[in-house]
């Protein structure tokens, strides 16, 4: 018998959820010096949508920007963590990329899963990155940039970033003068999906432009005086 290793995949109970992890966290990435990676900030359903009792996921998954490489998952919730980070932990024992998790096929049913798992979902968007159809940055990482939130302005009431512009998504093509051209622009939304729509249309407009990794749900996750890192580590 020869033993593999460990990779560190653990599970505790956290009142009515979970928290889990698998593989390398971030923070001994820098403790190594180690700069060969990017990380996604993602918040899926548990299971489709529409079907009642979905929960949201928060997840942070880390990979090799050199070959897509998948190091480590983290995630929190109220269901379907344990499943998803199995799906991770048995990625990472197989050395797959992110490409591979795109293309996993996995149990579906409403009420169990996503048509696009979770899983499905960090590759896709982790593989967007890495082909450069999505332009990244996270928060805290340019101070200097002009930071435009593409939500709309009721959402603004609720919670809102101090010294950010407001063009909602859907009058962004219109109002394209507003922005300047020679600074980097990102932006946010509330999770991630407008945040992504307003970044091609900039791109594809000659601007500058990164999607914030996240959202507003992942700068809720920042602590204080750290650059990004957050309670996911």
């Amino acid at each position: 018998s020869h033993f593999r290793g460990t990779q560190g995949t653990s599970i505790i109970g956290l009142f009515s959820g979970a928290a889990a992890s698998t593989g390398v966290n971030e923070k001994t990435l820098q403790r190594l010096g180690d700069t060969d990676y990017e990380k996604i900030y993602l918040y899926p359903n548990s299971h489709a949508g529409y079907y009642p009792g979905a929960k949201y996921l928060a997840m942070k998954v880390i990979f090799r920007k050199s070959n897509g490489r998948l190091l480590g998952a983290q995630a929190v919730g109220e269901d379907g963590v344990d499943k998803r980070i199995d799906a991770f932990a048995m990625a990472i024992q197989m050395e797959a990329t992110v490409y591979d998790l795109e293309e996993s096929e996995l149990c579906y049913a409403p009420q169990f899963g996503s048509a696009k798992s979770p899983v499905n979902f960090a590759g896709m968007v982790a593989a967007g990155i890495l082909r450069g159809d999505m332009p990244l940055t996270h928060w805290l990482a340019d101070s200097s940039a002009f930071l435009l939130d593409v939500r709309h302005p009721e959402e603004l009431a609720i919670e809102h970033v101090p010294g950010a512009v407001n063009i909602p998504l859907d009058q962004l093509r219109a109002r394209l003068d507003e922005l300047p051209s020679d600074r980097e622009i990102h932006i946010i939304c509330r999770s991630g999906q407008r945040a992504y729509y307003a970044t091609r249309i900039l791109v594809q407009n000659g601007f500058d432009a990164h999607i914030i990794s996240g959202g507003m749900l992942s700068h809720e996750v920042i602590s204080p005086g750290e650059t990004g890192a957050g309670s996911l580590s």
